[in-house]
């Protein structure tokens, strides 16, 4: 009897024992946690862990926070190390193997990230922390069509997380490609005996992601009564150009032949995201016609929603010191790429961003015009891009009276 008393008091005592180391532990943990989370004093928050995995080797804890801080200070491979150490001992480790996808992905080490990050999401294949790092390492491999097909599938995945669609939108925007093609644009009125105008332009245009340039020649004939009375050439030069990571520009220079096209055009804007799939733009436009320099200034705003993308461009322009607005309403929406959308055109007043009535403009800018039109492009296989416009106009030719325009636009290139 006196033996089993005995018995039962020392393993309590042992048990009371335990209990305060593993107290004491946890504290110790707490405490390099502390100096290092919170204090910013890792060569503490070090010798603390080092006494942590002494007094418990088991205590993977430990072994994760010195993971944290050597790769806080640049120690690669003794991170790496330490958070592979936990891995082997507790594989199921959750933060063990977030940790070590981040610092293969931060040292762009794709192999080793998408090893460790494919173990974690076959151990938790609901965690979406996974699939964003497994985007992270697909990206590093600049190969936006691959991003596209994993963002798809993350949209799938994820149908309530708006961003990937938001992504492979953007994407889809992105390209690298030279084209030559040829637009033509219809023009009819309902007043007797005034057109059809006819517009021709040459284009050649090529496309990279930091710097796309356009040449183009464009070729006017305007009819009256059946008969050609107005032609000429215009040569225009346009950039579309990369400022930082956030923000890119927009220049078009273009002279021309004055009786169907202005003299001299200068148009500048540039555009900047807001964030949240907003974006902004500023600029001017500068017309010299035959008897007048026009001056306009430029205001934009849009936004991408999902594959839809909303434009609203106003233009405040000056005539004999009286100022004529002008606003261009645009939706579209993207199918599979750039090249592939359907259009929705609204706008009121004459900008000089229109091609087709440019050489009209000093007599049309402070008239009234309601316009609406809609169109319709696709990529065709790898190569032809095709496209298709209508637009409507009512527009004023002279105080108070009105007359109806139909244009009717096509336009074909060749993508190699």
């Amino acid at each position: 009897m006196k033996k089993l008393q005995l018995i039962i008091l020392t393993c309590f005592f042992l048990s009371i024992s335990l209990n305060a180391q593993k107290i004491d532990t946890d504290n110790l943990l707490k405490e390099a946690s502390n100096e290092f989370n919170n204090k910013k004093d890792a060569q503490k928050a070090i010798p603390l862990a080092h006494i942590g995995i002494k007094e418990a080797p088991d205590y993977l804890d430990f072994h994760l926070l010195l993971g944290r801080i050597h790769w806080q200070q640049k120690a690669i491979d003794s991170a790496r190390y330490y958070f592979n150490h936990v891995i082997a001992k507790n594989p199921k480790y959750k933060d063990a193997f977030l940790h070590l996808s981040k610092l293969e992905l931060e040292q762009k080490n794709t192999s080793n990230a998408n090893t460790v990050i494919d173990k974690g999401i076959a151990f938790y294949p609901d965690e979406k922390e996974f699939y964003l790092l497994k985007a992270d390492a697909v990206r590093l491999n600049n190969n936006d069509e691959e991003t596209i097909a994993y963002l798809t599938q993350l949209a799938e995945k994820f149908p309530e997380d708006q961003r990937f669609q938001n992504e492979i939108t953007e994407l889809k925007l992105k390209t690298t490609s030279d084209r030559i093609g040829i637009n033509y644009n219809y023009t009819t009125f309902s007043r007797d005996g005034v057109g059809p105008w006819h517009l021709v332009g040459l284009q050649y245009i090529r496309e990279r992601k930091k710097l796309t340039v356009i040449g183009r020649i464009n070729y006017a004939d305007r009819r009256y009564f059946g008969e050609s009375t107005n032609s000429g050439l215009q040569y225009e030069f346009e950039t579309y150009f990369t400022n930082g990571k956030k923000s890119y520009s927009f220049t078009n220079i273009a002279v021309g032949d004055k009786t169907v096209f202005p003299e001299f055009r200068f148009a500048y804007s540039y555009f900047h995201t807001l964030g949240k799939e907003w974006e902004g733009d500023l600029g001017f436009r500068y017309t010299k016609t035959p008897d007048e320099d026009l001056y306009a200034g430029v205001l934009g705003i849009g936004k991408y929603v999902g594959s839809y993308w909303f434009n609203l461009k106003s233009y405040w322009q000056w005539e004999d010191k009286k100022m004529y607005p002008a606003f261009t309403a645009t939706a579209r929406y993207y199918f599979d790429t750039k090249y592939d959308y359907a259009t929705l055109i609204a706008g009121y007043g004459t900008s000089p961003d229109e091609r087709v009535t440019l050489g009209q403009f000093q007599q049309r800018v402070a008239l009234n015009s309601y316009r609406i039109g809609v169109g319709y492009y696709r990529l065709l296989g790898e190569h032809y891009c095709i496209g298709l416009q209508g637009m409507y106009n009512r527009q004023e030719y002279m105080p108070e009276a009105f007359q109806d325009e139909f244009d009717l636009f096509i336009t074909m290139q060749y993508k190699f």
